[in-house]
């Protein structure tokens, strides 16, 4: 089902989010000090081209420069990210069918809002779940 979920987002948001995300990723990688926004950039581009079963966690060895780059990345960048995501996430749900959509929008908001020291793993990866412990 997942990867059914995943072709049509591909066709309706997917490949352009992606291509948005690798643009500005390309543009950060231009100047040196904007390198870690633009894998960043890219990280969430990949993301954005599947993001059903994959998931966002914290990173545990992220530290006081993620969390200056991401008060850095809110001001400039993440808070427009977030609202367009919103926006096209109620806009997806206001139809039966894009409601798994929408909430793809919505599974992009907290790393579009602050992608330093967060990681991309797959849902069935013991990592997904970051209170269980082997």
């Amino acid at each position: 089902m997942k990867t059914l979920l995943n072709v049509i987002w591909l066709i309706f948001s997917g490949v352009w989010m992606a291509i948005g995300y690798a643009v500005a990723g390309v543009i950060c990688c231009i100047l040196v000090v904007t390198i870690p926004f633009g894998i960043a950039c890219f990280r969430i581009a990949v993301y954005a081209l599947w993001p059903f079963g994959n998931r966002v966690v914290q990173r545990g060895d992220a530290g006081a420069a993620s969390g200056i780059g991401n008060v850095i990345w809110l001001i400039f960048a993440g808070i427009w990210l977030t609202i367009g995501h919103f926006l096209a996430g109620v806009a997806f749900c206001v139809t039966i069918i894009g409601i798994p959509f929408g909430l793809a929008h919505f599974k992009l908001m907290p790393v579009s809002l602050m992608p330093l020291g967060r990681e991309i793993v797959p849902t069935d990866a013991p990592t997904a779940y970051p209170g269980y412990r082997w």
